[in-house]
């Protein structure tokens, strides 16, 4: 408890007890220990929030000792990045092999079914969040129980790793061929451009 300790450093003391806040109860707690003991490393938590990236404002100083820990660890903003996958299944044109693919129906589409490249665009699946735009490559598959044919990509220019199902039935499912070349081991070749694409 070295952040009850008057004789070291504000500093000191506003680390070890940002360090001990982790998780909703112990910010409950060490909230509760500022409000009642700890006003002294009140300014000293807003100077941390600040250097850790937190928009605190001033007025911050007079927030409950809860809220003002909880807010200084700078844990927020990751807590509230998109975790879940967002359903897009749209018609778009292969990137590497010009085919026109159409959507996938019952399963998301993401990747062209004829050369089993995508395009580098998501951080999740769908959110259209990734600025890297390169080619995400088909490097192998393995097969996993209901999920069923899983291809494994590389970005060809961030080297991003990603990992989708394979589109084995629907309106247009993968080409078998290469779905097989993966599940060897063989790199798939790049498909010639489609008729009519």
């Amino acid at each position: 408890m070295t952040w009850r300790d008057v004789r070291l450093p504000s500093e000191r003391r506003v680390a070890a007890l940002l360090a001990a806040a982790t998780g909703d109860a112990a910010c409950k707690r060490l909230g509760a220990w500022v409000d009642a003991e700890g006003d002294d490393l009140r300014p000293g938590l807003l100077a941390e929030g600040r250097r850790r990236g937190v928009d605190l404002p001033d007025e911050a100083l007079f927030w409950p000792g809860k809220r003002l820990v909880r807010r200084a660890r700078g844990r927020e903003a990751p807590a509230r990045e998109r975790r879940n996958p967002i359903r897009r299944d749209e018609a778009f044109a292969c990137a590497w092999c010009g085919a026109r693919v159409p959507r996938g129906g019952a399963s998301a589409r993401d990747h062209c079914p004829y050369c089993l490249r995508s395009v580098h665009v998501d951080r999740v699946p769908g959110d259209r969040a990734a600025a890297c735009g390169g080619i995400l490559q088909p490097t192998s598959g393995t097969l996993e129980g209901r999920a069923g044919v899983v291809i494994v990509y590389r970005c060809d220019r961030c080297g991003h790793l990603r990992r989708n199902r394979a589109l084995v039935d629907g309106p247009c499912p993968d080409d078998p061929a290469a779905l097989r070349l993966l599940l060897a081991g063989a790199p798939v070749p790049p498909a010639a451009p489609r008729a009519g694409s």
